[in-house]
């Protein structure tokens, strides 16, 4: 997804951009904003995903709003020091802030935060949302995710599986699972998607859990055999690879997600145009076919429905913590 979306964006994205523009001179009135730059904080490195995504958004807002649109990465500390520096910004539209789902998991381990997750911050929109994927390495006697729950039973702890870290979005998806099935899996926390990756494609685990739009290149390569995907629905970019609900865990759903934040207390008229703007973009069918391409949905939801989906994931994330005694390192 990474070398698709940064490509797409170097071959140009002004034409979406100046559509943007024109439906929004059709719409409401709206605030004589903005009349100075606008600063998206990324609190990851440049080249994440968040940061792909905010530079996509940024350069639509840019011809949308004719004024400059600064992407401002501050990776470090778990995303925390950037995040902090958006709950303390100006409320006034001109400080906002791209990150991925681990932001509603951060506030469930018992992290001790300089921010209110919740109170500190205005919900502008879901950007994007994608599946994880449960995967196992050729030689692992496993096809299914019912050959997977019914190895764990057999021997409890036996089973391991690999992911990006302790407390990351990919090991949550796994004690997502053995919450709801009483499972037993051995976690093998590796530093980062790429080293679990190369884990698993070197047999070092039977199992990863990753996002599909890292693992389908080695899925399809032979590398690596897919189980499942964990979104609601199958992926448009691999239909052929069942959900965890249709595979015998029912209610079982987890779309990690890219979203869009700024300060709390951001006037109304001012998020209303922004959050259109935003989703005027992300309908482009431009915009939209790199994304689906690559496994990942656009979203464009309200501030209210994307306030709504943060509020579940804490709840849902700070359950599975508890009853696994996951705490922050």
């Amino acid at each position: 997804m990474r070398r698709t979306i940064l490509g797409f964006l170097l071959s140009g994205l002004v034409g979406i951009a100046y559509t943007a523009a024109s439906v929004a001179q059709k719409g409401p009135a709206a605030p004589d904003y903005p009349t100075k730059p606008i600063r998206i904080i990324v609190p990851q490195s440049p080249g994440a995903s968040t940061d792909i995504t905010a530079r996509l958004v940024a350069q639509g807002l840019n011809e949308a709003f004719r004024q400059p649109v600064i992407v401002d990465n501050r990776p470090g500390s778990s995303g925390i020091a950037g995040t902090e520096l958006v709950a303390r910004a100006a409320p006034d539209g001109y400080t906002l802030m791209v990150v991925a789902s681990s932001f509603s998991i951060n506030p469930a381990l018992g992290r001790k935060l300089p921010y209110d997750s919740i109170r500190d911050f205005t919900t502008v929109t879901q950007l994007s949302k994608f599946p994880n994927m449960l995967a196992a390495h050729p030689s692992a006697p496993v096809k299914t995710l019912q050959d997977v729950i019914a190895l764990a039973k057999a021997k409890p702890g036996q089973l391991t599986y690999a992911s990006a870290g302790l407390a990351t979005g990919t090991h949550m998806t796994a004690e997502l699972l053995k919450y709801m099935t009483g499972i037993d899996l051995l976690h093998v926390p590796y530093k980062g998607g790429g080293p679990a990756m190369t884990a698993a494609m070197g047999g070092q685990t039977q199992l990863i859990v990753a996002t599909s739009v890292g693992l389908l290149t080695h899925v399809r390569a032979g590398k690596l055999r897919a189980i499942a995907v964990t979104s609601a629905k199958r992926s448009a970019a691999a239909p052929d690879i069942p959900t965890f609900a249709e595979s015998g865990v029912p209610g079982y759903e987890h779309e990690p997600w890219n979203g869009m934040f700024g300060p709390a207390g951001i006037p109304k008229p001012v998020l209303a145009k922004v959050n259109a703007e935003v989703a005027r973009i992300l309908r482009s069918p431009e915009v939209r076919k790199v994304f689906e391409r690559d496994g990942a949905d656009v979203v464009g939801s309200t501030p209210e429905q994307f306030g709504a989906v943060l509020k579940a994931e804490i709840v849902k994330w700070t359950k599975v913590a508890k009853a696994a005694g996951i705490k922050a390192e």
